[in-house]
């Protein structure tokens, strides 16, 4: 079972010990002295685990962060329905993790939610953004603490988040830390749903409407030979099928700079949605090519 740590104090105690171990039994450069973080929020599921699979292959001290994170949260979100299923996951993390820590909001904020706070900036605003405001700035904070944290030479994430991973990317170029960025493919149920915490939330009628999300990006997928439009509203026609999906956002992006793609767009680009599906809001992604 992974060694399970509650203070910043014993987690830098346990990576330094294991840094000084491989240092001292391997020639340098050794893989075994890397440090892999894997950030999450708990309440895992496959997708995470596959996250941790991907760590545990790049080799060394692989550190899973359990941390339900109160700045990404807004008024009327589910701060506090948000599941927290601490023994559940560590005994799922067995022989994937080494190391897991879960520090209490006070371990991580001693100063209150008014500390210092990372700025997402332009790119904070769009999308998620506009619908969660504050939730990337909240989202940035808590990564860059942990990366001060645990140093890690690379930090997994999962492409379901895309938004998110693109801001990270970026915190980490603007801010020149050390550290690399793995992002893992989303995984998907059978029928296509994204694997999300919160589909625990879904109940019968709910999750077999939630699957219209998925489907959505698919249809848009196959009409982007029509340009950014007719992609649009392919996606659009099939979520307009589900009377249980109310859309948030539906649109196109330009990968490298996150920003709605132009009517004219040619070549790779990102396809976003985002729904409430009864009282569950759940987000997907796709990459598309407009030809």
């Amino acid at each position: 079972m992974p060694h399970v740590v509650t203070t910043i104090a014993e987690l830098r105690a346990l990576v330094a010990r294991a840094r000084r171990e491989a240092d001292s039994s391997g020639p340098s450069g050794d893989p075994a002295g890397r440090v892999v973080l894997v950030p999450t929020m708990g309440a895992l599921h496959d997708g995470h685990l596959r996250l941790v699979g991907r760590a545990r292959d790049l080799g060394g001290v692989v550190v899973v962060s359990i941390f339900v994170n109160p700045l990404q949260f807004g008024p009327g979100e589910d701060l506090d329905r948000y599941p927290r299923t601490l023994d559940a996951d560590v005994a799922a993390l067995e022989g994937l993790a080494d190391i897991v820590f879960a520090p209490t909001a006070a371990e991580m904020y001693p100063q209150g939610e008014s500390s210092t706070r990372v700025t997402a900036g332009e790119g904070g605003s769009l999308f998620e953004g506009a619908s969660r405001p504050g939730h990337f700035d909240g989202m940035l904070t808590v990564v860059a603490k942990l990366f001060g944290i645990v140093q890690p030479d690379v930090a997994v994430f999962g492409q379901k988040d895309a938004q998110q991973v693109h801001l990270v990317g970026r915190m980490i170029d603007d801010l020149n830390l050390p550290l690399t960025l793995a992002v893992v493919d989303t995984v998907r149920e059978d029928d296509g749903l994204a694997l999300s915490s919160r589909n625990r939330y879904l109940a019968g009628p709910d999750r077999a409407a939630a699957v219209a999300l998925s489907q959505a990006l698919s249809a848009g997928a196959d009409a982007a030979a029509g340009g950014v439009e007719a992609a649009l509203a392919a996606a659009r026609a099939r979520i307009d099928t589900e009377s249980a999906v109310k859309l948030d956002y539906l649109v196109i992006v330009d990968q490298p700079s996150f920003h709605e793609a132009a009517p004219g767009h040619h070549g790779p680009a990102l396809m976003l949605v985002a729904a409430r599906v009864g009282t569950t809001r759940l987000i997907d992604n796709r990459r598309i090519t407009i030809p």
